[in-house]
């Protein structure tokens, strides 16, 4: 006997598998590129393996961290330009995970979106993937969300997890001392943070994302979009050279409110703003919104993407190092007796 049932289905409610399975299938090939020692599975379980031992840790201790992209992620939906938003999502997890002294080891992403859009997820993921490749950890698994009703047509959400380990012993900050001296990294732009008030000033200044960009070569929206810069490799080839007492990664909070966390009570420090040129993107809008200078210093990186905090012995050195791994370095002041951070000179 047959019997015919036309009933409803998952994907009549707007949840759709085969465009998920689809989108495992096309993906796996950027997840395989990331693989490092240590890795043991691939996407598609339910959890995913990793191998301690095999990544070469005697007596290791784990690091996590997680963190999203901000509303930088809507500049990336209204545009399409949503190739290398998954690197930023990398580069706000692995270089706080560097910062406590640990090798960022895997990384898992969540996706969320109301409909899936599977050649507009690849190419996240793949920007994902692009990230954990430059930084050396493995993308080893994650999930993608088809929420309908959650969210509006085209947008989407992400998160992600990354975790790492040192051996015992080697956790940062660790020994900073009054006298230690900073050394500034440059950022590539904005990076993640502060883009509520980057969208304002777009508001403010008339323009849209498809304007010229009044601080670069290209549009508006794309030149807003370049990706967070990974410190990765760089600074942990300083760490294992010696001589880094702390790493603080410049994000919400800008310069006033990061390095200070890295610091012992009884510490501050002392930053000369002529050491290095304010970058366009940030002079224009600190005069497009008549910005004051403390406001842009703790709410932007304003081109200082990371500070290392070093032995005043090892300073030359260190510097030479990170310049041969492709660091812009720029010797900012230095730890002092006090608390939080003083500044000299002028920005703006």
């Amino acid at each position: 006997m047959t019997t015919t049932h036309n009933g409803m289905t998952y994907a009549d409610a707007g949840v759709d598998i085969d465009a998920g399975n689809a989108l495992v299938e096309r993906i796996k090939p950027a997840a395989k590129r990331t693989q490092r020692p240590g890795t043991m599975s691939g996407l598609g379980g339910f959890g995913a393996l990793f191998d301690l031992k095999a990544a070469g840790y005697a007596d290791p201790v784990l690091v996590a961290a997680t963190d999203g992209v901000g509303t930088k992620l809507r500049i990336a939906i209204d545009t399409g330009e949503v190739d290398s938003i998954g690197i930023d999502l990398v580069a706000m997890c692995v270089n706080d995970l560097v910062c406590q002294g640990a090798e960022p080891l895997f990384f898992l992403d969540y996706f969320a979106t109301g409909k899936l859009e599977v050649d507009q997820a690849a190419r996240i993921i793949e920007g994902i993937a692009a990230g954990c490749e430059a930084s050396g950890c493995a993308l080893i698994g994650g999930e993608t969300a088809e929420m309908p009703g959650m969210y509006h047509k085209g947008d989407f959400d992400l998160a992600g997890f990354a975790v790492g380990a040192m051996e015992r012993g080697q956790d940062l900050p660790q020994g900073v001392q009054i006298g230690d001296v900073l050394l500034g990294l440059a950022s590539d732009g904005v990076h993640s943070n502060g883009y509520s008030f980057v969208r304002k000033v777009v508001e403010v200044s008339g323009l849209d994302w498809e304007s010229d960009a009044p601080f670069a070569e290209g549009k508006l929206g794309k030149a807003l979009l370049t990706p967070t810069r990974l410190y990765v490799k760089q600074a942990l080839a300083a760490v294992r050279a010696g001589g880094v007492h702390a790493l603080a990664h410049i994000t919400g909070g800008g310069l006033t409110e990061n390095l200070p966390r890295v610091l012992p009570e009884g510490h501050g420090a002392l930053i000369d703003l002529g050491a290095w040129q304010l970058p366009p993107v940030f002079r224009w809008m600190a005069e497009t919104a008549n910005m004051a200078e403390p406001e842009l210093l703790k709410t932007f990186n304003c081109g200082i993407g990371m500070i290392a905090v070093v032995a005043a012995d090892q300073a030359e050195a260190l510097t030479a190092l990170l310049q041969e791994q492709g660091e812009t370095v720029v010797p900012l002041g230095k730890v002092t007796a006090g608390q939080g951070v003083s500044y000299t000179g002028a920005l703006l």
